[in-house]
């Protein structure tokens, strides 16, 4: 954030004030400590969820939002019969956030799934009490077959990782039945891309994963709420777009998330960049505003297709603007 007082909050403050005048008037201030800032993690609280979870992650001080990632290394994917390494989008995540009112906390997560591990973990969920917000593909073309599958929850941020941990116990997604990342024998992200040619075409900064690199970019222009949090990029509200093989030959695959108003304008400039348009479904339950997200696949020069992702995100909050969040 640039200033202490961001498009978000203002947004977030002019519909409490509204809303609040509806009823009764109070001062400005009466309502300020209220929204500005979701309560944080303790630092008992992130090392409970990183115990019961078994692997440590990280906590995003600025969204108050603790992300551990679960990619499948035990997958071995190809797209039209490449080889495609498991960074490119075959990760998933888990994440946990306070409420804004600090009364409770509020579980997301996104589980890459075989066609035969969605239902027993539909199961493992529902007996752990928690709850499926969406299921669906994020692909074309792979093989083996992958399901993403959506999971929330809401209760302490002990409590709620203790629920996860058991929910995904028995699974593939669980660290413990893991097996242990590969050294990285090949080039990196770094040695595979022109960095700064591709961060001035996306105008952002991207990160390297392994042989990958991606770009994540939140939706700062919104004030989006679920459940009594505010989402925010580290708990699933972004556009991002991860990049695998060379300047020349490149693969980008990722996803936008849009409201409904944006839809159409982000499948005209994708299809109008020769990008395939993959999925297009919900994420999250109870949003507000409701969120919709696009997954997209390409394949061509890397500056081409990172002008495609650009040419999307520019469709996004024309009225606001975007910044990072990786």
């Amino acid at each position: 954030m640039k200033t202490e007082f961001s498009r978000r909050t203002l947004l977030r403050t002019g519909a409490l004030v509204l809303g609040a005048s509806l009823v009764e008037l109070k001062p400005l201030q009466a309502f300020a400590p209220s929204f500005v800032k979701t309560p944080p993690l303790s630092p008992a609280e992130i090392a409970a969820i990183e115990a019961a979870l078994g692997k440590k992650g990280t906590y995003k001080e600025a969204e108050a939002t603790h992300n551990t990632g679960l990619p499948r290394n035990d997958l071995k994917v190809t797209v039209k019969g490449e080889s495609i390494p498991i960074p490119f989008g075959f990760g998933g995540w888990v994440a946990i956030k306070n409420t804004m009112d600090g009364k409770s906390a509020v579980l997301m997560s996104d589980c890459v799934l075989l066609e035969e591990e969605v239902n027993p973990l539909i199961s493992a969920a529902h007996a752990n009490g928690l709850e499926i917000s969406a299921i669906h593909n994020h692909f074309f073309y792979e093989n083996p077959r992958i399901f993403y599958m959506h999971i929330h929850g809401t209760g302490s941020p002990e409590e709620l990782a203790k629920k996860y941990s058991s929910t995904i116990k028995d699974s593939k997604l669980s660290p413990k039945n893991q097996p242990a990342s590969s050294a990285l024998t090949g080039k990196t992200g770094k040695e595979n891309f022109d960095l700064t040619q591709l961060n001035t075409v996306v105008n952002q900064e991207a990160t390297v994963n392994g042989p990958t690199i991606k770009y994540t970019v939140g939706r700062n222009d919104l004030s989006v709420m679920a459940m009594g949090a505010e989402m925010t990029a580290s708990i699933g509200l972004n556009s991002w777009a991860s990049f695998a093989g060379t300047m020349e030959k490149a693969h980008i695959a990722g996803d936008i998330a849009m409201q409904e108003a944006e839809v159409n304008s982000v499948i005209k400039s994708l299809r109008s960049n020769n990008i395939e348009v993959v999925a297009l479904h919900n994420h999250m339950l109870s949003d507000e505003p409701r969120m919709i997200f696009l997954h997209y696949l390409g394949t061509g020069a890397a500056l081409k297709l990172a002008k495609g992702f650009k040419d999307a995100l520019d469709q996004l909050g024309k009225s606001g603007t975007m910044k990072m969040k990786h």
